[in-house]
């Protein structure tokens, strides 16, 4: 391994605890200290002066309105911590005020207190239009205070979590930089010495260089899988959806890796079939990620299957598409099948990797709203199944957004 490579490695998981703890407590001690915003809406003036001077009283910085539609832009502009909301109000209503809150995606999570007078319907259809809490008129000023904590905790608690996910992704975006670019010049050189650029290279030199290549692109490749896990798991992960023909990015898969298969003696067979004869092979999703998942599946079958061979099928239906891959490997125990698609569960075979590369297709696949499992048993071999349903660009998006 080279020198970097070795650099890299000792760059373990009690590091990377570290160093996020030392980000979690700076980001904790620069956090500004302000008073907690609220914003208080209600037709009646009276009451808007009888909350300010309850709210006051505790130190929170308190923004009255009596009308909802000029509330709804203070919201926007303001940004309140805590929306203390009216159910009856004249025009726009609490229940459809919370609603427009809530199917506002440029909006972060605002907690949002119902006051009413009315019975468990009004409620009821508050809590289902996206309210979180409720406190009936007349209200008890010290039952006030303590529904508006907890809802204040409940909002402090959810922006803590939300940047600390910015800056882990953060984080990890400019490390995951920063090994490449090492990684990517001492590739080069390695390869210009390997070509003999600057001096002779014995048989001996020339084995060296080769494994030294190998270990760099190893961990560039691992490098690369664990940017894309955190992006997936960041939320930040766009799928650039489109239709296409998902037998040409089997058969295409397929045929790049069968020298590799060659290489060990396997044989790799390609089967495509369909219970309706009329069906096409159009399906919409995101054809690079996929084709990551295709290759990741059927190079893990062929790394870790000695000899026999590597069959992949196509089955193509109505409603779904079915890829499986199978081997006559070593198989997976039930034990590790279970744990076989988290992240950093790396097999028990020899040369297994990270253990990123099943995770992230596990998560590409649920993000086109699909499954992958396997079925295996040891010395018997492994069948890795993925299904895709076939569905509409919109509804992939519209279940991503969820």
């Amino acid at each position: 391994m080279s020198c970097i490579g070795i650099t890299i490695y000792a760059l373990n998981c009690c590091d990377f605890i570290y160093i996020f703890s030392y980000l979690q407590k700076i980001m904790l001690i620069n956090k500004s200290v302000r008073k907690d915003k609220i914003l208080v809406v209600d037709d009646i003036f009276e009451n808007l002066l009888l909350l300010e001077t309850v709210l006051e009283s505790e130190g929170y910085e308190v923004s009255l309105n009596e009308d909802s539609k000029t509330g709804l832009s203070v919201v926007e502009d303001w940004r309140p911590d805590l929306i203390l909301l009216d159910v009856m109000m004249p025009e726009l209503d609490g229940y459809e005020f919370t609603r427009r809150i809530r199917n506002n995606t440029n909006l972060p999570y605002i907690p949002i207190l119902l006051i009413t007078a009315h019975g468990q319907s009004s409620l009821v259809e508050g809590l289902d239009a996206g309210a979180d809490d409720f406190i009936r008129k007349p209200f008890d000023p010290e039952e006030l205070h303590a529904r508006v904590r907890s809802l204040l905790r409940l909002k402090h608690t959810i922006d803590e979590r939300d940047q600390m996910a910015n800056l882990r992704e953060d984080f990890v975006s400019r490390f995951t930089h920063d090994l490449r670019t090492p990684l990517v010049a001492a590739n080069r050189i390695l390869k210009l010495m390997l070509e003999g650029m600057f001096f002779e290279v014995t048989s001996e030199a020339s084995d060296v260089f080769k494994t030294m290549i190998g270990s760099n692109e190893d961990l560039l490749t691992m490098v690369n899988t664990l940017l894309e896990v955190y992006r997936h798991e960041a939320g930040s992960k766009s799928l650039k959806l489109s239709e296409f023909d998902i037998q040409e990015l089997v058969r295409e898969v397929s045929q790049e890796l069968k020298h590799l298969a060659e290489e060990k003696g396997l044989a790799m067979n390609l089967e495509i079939s369909a219970n309706n004869h009329s069906l096409d092979s159009i399906i919409v999703g995101d054809r690079i990620e996929l084709r990551r998942v295709v290759t990741n599946i059927i190079g893990n079958a062929i790394k870790f299957t000695e000899t026999g061979y590597v069959n992949v099928n196509l089955n193509l239906n109505p409603d779904i598409v079915t890829i499986e891959i199978q081997d006559s490997g070593a198989g997976i125990s039930l034990q590790e099948q279970a744990r076989l698609f988290e992240r950093f569960r790396s097999g028990k075979h020899q040369g297994s990797g990270s253990g990123l590369g099943l995770y992230l297709s596990r998560c590409i696949i649920e993000a086109h709203q699909g499954s992958i499992g396997v079925t295996s048993e040891p010395e018997q071999g492994s069948k890795f199944s993925i299904n895709l349903p076939r569905l509409k660009a919109e509804k992939i998006q519209e279940n991503l957004r969820k």
